[in-house]
């Protein structure tokens, strides 16, 4: 294919070519040679097998010996604005697909060496070592066709905001400095909520790793986001209401700050819920232990939460906890949103290993930035296509000239 200066025009029905869909998310780059460049990087990444180095995605799309070197000027030190992309990148899933849940996913990114943005040592549990890595927070949308990335932050630790040489190398702009985890969590919910088409729907994440989740909780409720949280047993909770004397003991414990997993066993244990699990009329019911319960922190907003895990039979401990603020949901519909959650893993699986999420080789923050944007485009790309029924392959087209 011959490259173009001027994009073709977007063709109607929900499967597109790729030079279309590169129009409608990248149209607003202002240099023609830009636009050519994120439809090869798009296409290198549908088409090209195994690692997804610039190298390789440049001679996956073009015979040109100067493709790599242009491909990586884009990817690299092109400084285009990632977040039009993004918008247009969730206008073009909303349209296609109703989300019923927003997503929250932890991609860690192994690295060698630390001259990549944002790269630190941190302890991986899934891995059970500690790792150099990068670490990025993802923000997808939850459909029946699956769940799309639609957002991205580059968690920032130590030196990334403290050493000025070191984050002008690497092009970190001066919005970007330390916060915790849980405030780039909000940042991205936050983000989502602004440009979706739609209705809000729960926010669904599993914070169990998140050591400030109790600050997540009440950012989220005082910003008015439907929540399920999955968060630490550590979590300090007091009850809500007046607890009845029939607790005894149990209930004058339970009176005073106890983390979420002692407040359970002592209270929730006590009247559980039966749950349908699986499919309807084929599934399993399980025995569902909850009881509603504030956070004793010093800002808290006098709101209640619901807190509630499966039981394990046999068993006086409960198994993963969840706090949420949909009071009004039932116990199975507060089911089938957890089971949602299980699913980012999934979905963070096939980016990596399909999609080439690991394997952004620079090292700036505008670099990091574009690649997941285009990895996240590519990802939704096939994605519907493969709903749609077309072969995503009939859609690209030829090499680049």
């Amino acid at each position: 294919m011959t490259a173009h200066d001027s994009p073709s025009t977007p063709e109607s029905g929900p499967a597109r070519s790729i030079s279309s869909f590169t129009h409608e998310l990248f149209g607003h780059l202002p240099r023609a040679d830009q636009r050519r460049w994120a439809q090869a990087y798009l296409q290198g990444l549908l088409t090209t097998g195994g690692k997804k180095s610039v190298r390789r995605l440049a001679a996956s799309v073009s015979a040109s010996p100067t493709a790599f070197q242009s491909l990586q000027q884009f990817i690299n030190a092109s400084p285009w604005d990632w977040a039009p992309a993004r918008q247009e990148l969730m206008r073009w899933v909303e349209e296609r697909a109703v989300p019923r849940a927003w997503l929250i996913g932890l991609a860690v990114m192994p690295k060698r060496g630390d001259r990549s943005v944002g790269v630190h040592r941190r302890f991986v549990h899934a891995a059970g070592r500690t790792i150099n890595c990068q670490v990025g927070i993802g923000g997808f949308l939850s459909t029946a066709s699956g769940d799309f990335p639609v957002d991205w932050q580059l968690l920032l630790p130590g030196q990334w905001c403290q050493d000025e040489d070191l984050r002008q190398r690497t092009r970190i702009p001066d919005g970007a400095r330390r916060r915790h985890a849980w405030a780039y969590v909000l940042d991205l919910v936050q983000s989502v909520a602004a440009r979706t088409a739609h209705a809000a729907v729960p926010v669904v994440a599993d914070m169990t790793e998140l050591s400030e989740a109790g600050a997540l909780v009440n950012g989220l409720g005082r910003a008015g986001h439907g929540f399920v949280l999955a968060v630490p047993g550590s979590l300090r909770v007091v009850p809500a209401t007046k607890l009845p004397t029939a607790l005894g003991r149990a209930g004058q414990e339970a009176q005073r700050p106890l983390t979420a997993q002692r407040f359970l066993h002592l209270v929730g244990w006590q009247h559980p819920h039966i749950a349908p699990a699986g499919t309807p009329g084929g599934g399993h019911h399980v025995r569902i232990h909850s009881a509603v319960a504030r956070l004793p922190t010093p800002d808290r907003h006098d709101q209640s939460y619901r807190l509630f895990t499966e039981g394990r039979p046999g068993k006086q401990t409960p198994g993963r906890i969840w706090i949420t603020n949909l009071m009004n949901l039932r116990v199975d519909e507060l089911l089938a949103l957890t089971r949602l959650e299980t699913r980012t893993a999934a979905t963070l699986r096939t980016l990596a290993e399909d999609f080439g999420l690991l394997d952004f080789e620079g090292r700036s923050f505008p670099g990091w930035h574009h690649h997941m944007t285009l990895v996240s485009a590519a990802y939704a790309y096939r994605l519907l296509a493969e709903t749609d029924g077309v072969p995503y392959g009939t859609l690209l087209g030829e090499r680049i000239a």
